[in-house]
């Protein structure tokens, strides 16, 4: 490295671990020479994108040399009547990961502290960090958000608390009686981030969404995304849902056209596409009932998931199952990442994939 860039750059620069994507499709073809390859290690929808919003764009391509609406008008419109609530508090990103890092720029500077379960999303810490600020982890309850721990850990420096509900990698959730408890406790000068990218696929009646809290006027976001139950992560859109003096701080300093044209179009006609919601649900559902129970005959641990992967308990190292399954065509995500060195997650598939994972998984765990 050269001094200019020791001197120059910022030194947070150097203490940020870079995120680590789910390996592509296209590098596994090209590193194994594999033409026959199935994808279980983003979370992304097995179904693909909602045919509403596919012929949207198609219908839309004539207009991709005109810049986009850089205040996403129609899209935050529809949004804010879904969720009964002005237009004036929702925020429209480039997926949910620029909400954080635009949350981290308004909120953060050098000393303050965000605090958040371990193992979740790494970009809570990630953006912190880019801030000067430090990421404060306390570990999970049986794989769940513990919320009385959390409060321990909130002091004078604590800015932001981070509650991934359902948690990734976990898949678990926190449920309402505990968030309630919570939010009578927590300071009112700290921001409550919801994190619910998978909350459209719980099922547990004990889940309930932080945007009452919104609702009631508490300092709070609710960050949503159409990545995961729409299929919509090739465009990148994700959206916060929020108090309108919030909202406005952060939008001063987002960048114009930061949502392009084809995303804003998908994502405003994936909302009404109530059918592709409901059965991406259901596929989910049932892929989950044939994960577990072949798991169960594997005599392999689990966490029960409210969200669309599952975290495996494999009692092998998860480095070793991953390059085994990559070379049989099955991508799947290693738990080292998170902490968790035998354990892997793997997103529910078609229920074609699911029995190849499964097929593959049972080859490998018998060598």
């Amino acid at each position: 490295m050269t001094n200019f860039i020791k001197d120059r750059a910022r030194p947070e620069v150097f203490t940020l671990k870079p995120y680590v994507p789910g390996k592509p499709i296209d590098e596994v073809k090209r590193e194994l020479g594999l033409d026959d390859i199935i994808k279980i290690a983003s979370n992304e929808n097995p179904l693909g994108s909602s045919p509403k919003a596919v012929e949207a764009v198609r219908e839309s391509l004539h207009l991709m040399h005109i810049y986009p609406d850089a205040n996403c008008y129609n899209l935050k419109s529809r949004l804010a009547a879904v969720n009964g609530m002005g237009e004036n508090g929702v925020l429209v990103g480039n997926g949910s990961d620029e909400i954080l890092m635009l949350l981290a720029t308004t909120f953060l500077n050098r000393g303050d502290q965000i605090v958040y379960g371990h193992p979740s999303f790494s970009e809570y810490e990630f953006t912190a960090k880019i801030m000067g600020a430090e990421g404060v982890e306390v570990p999970l309850n049986n794989f769940t958000f513990d919320l009385d721990a959390i409060l321990k850990a909130i002091n004078s420096k604590t800015k932001m608390v981070f509650i991934c509900n359902p948690n990734n990698p976990t898949g678990t959730i926190v449920k309402d009686a505990e968030i309630e408890r919570f939010m009578e406790r927590v300071p009112d000068d700290i921001l409550v981030v919801f994190d619910e990218a998978y909350g459209e696929y719980t099922e547990s009646a004990d889940f309930t969404s932080g945007l009452k809290y919104v609702k009631a006027g508490r300092n709070a976001i609710v960050l949503r995304t159409f990545s995961k139950i729409y299929g919509l992560a090739g465009l990148r859109v994700g959206y916060g849902l929020t108090l309108p003096e919030i909202a406005q701080a952060v939008e001063m300093i987002t960048e114009p056209f930061n949502v392009n044209s084809m995303a804003q179009i998908a994502a405003l006609a994936a909302i009404d596409d109530v059918e592709h919601v409901q059965r991406s649900r259901a596929i989910n559902s049932a892929g989950k009932k044939y994960l577990y129970s072949e798991f169960d005959k594997l005599g392999l641990k689990y966490v029960p998931t409210e969200a669309n992967f599952i975290f495996l308990d494999t009692g092998k190292d998860c480095q070793t199952v991953f390059k085994a399954l990559l070379q049989m065509g099955v991508i799947i995500r290693t738990g080292d990442i998170f902490g968790h060195p035998n354990f892997i997650r793997v997103t529910i598939g078609t229920e074609a994939e699911n029995e190849r994972f499964i097929k593959s998984l049972t080859q490998v765990l018998a060598v």
